[in-house]
């Protein structure tokens, strides 16, 4: 006989909740910034590799362009992005950081050890947590056919984020 399934045993709300955990200590730190989560996350991308179509940040993303649009046009009325048509295809948006965005970057540098710092574990827990992560996606992506969720790293990351 199969074990019937309760909530605490379901990686599914494990999942769930400490995506919001997470989210809940993100938000004052954010704020500081006068960034949303999800601002912080186009951010991430771009100081990456700035200069990316709007297509492109959101398969990075996972988000659709009615979702990616209204936030790039509150970064851009605040002075952090720029967005521009391309010159070779106009139908094509281009997203750039401006100096006020990439100086954003220094000031955002410590949120990701303060996350870090309130979850408790140690780097290499972290690192391990991180590995799991990514090949849960990809697995459960793979289950799941072709999607335009995220891309998860394929590398461990340091950002504990």
């Amino acid at each position: 006989m199969t074990e019937k399934p309760t909530l605490g045993r379901q990686v599914c709300f494990a999942l769930y909740s400490a995506s919001k955990a997470a989210t809940a200590v993100y938000r004052p730190l954010l704020e500081e910034l006068g960034l949303t989560y999800p601002q912080y996350l186009v951010l991430l991308v771009l100081w990456e590799q700035d200069a990316l179509t709007v297509r492109e940040l959101g398969e990075k993303l996972g988000l659709d362009s009615g979702t990616l649009s209204p936030l790039l046009k509150r970064l851009e009325a605040h002075g952090i992005v720029l967005r521009r048509r391309s010159a070779e295809d106009e139908r094509r948006v281009l997203v750039e950081l401006t100096d006020q965005g990439r100086q954003l970057q220094e000031r955002a540098a410590a949120v990701p050890q303060r996350l870090a710092d309130a979850a408790g574990l140690s780097p290499a827990e972290l690192e391990q947590l991180h590995g799991t992560l990514v090949r849960l996606n990809a697995a459960l992506e793979a289950a799941s056919g072709p999607t335009t969720s995220s891309q998860a790293p394929s590398s461990p990351a340091k950002d504990p984020s």
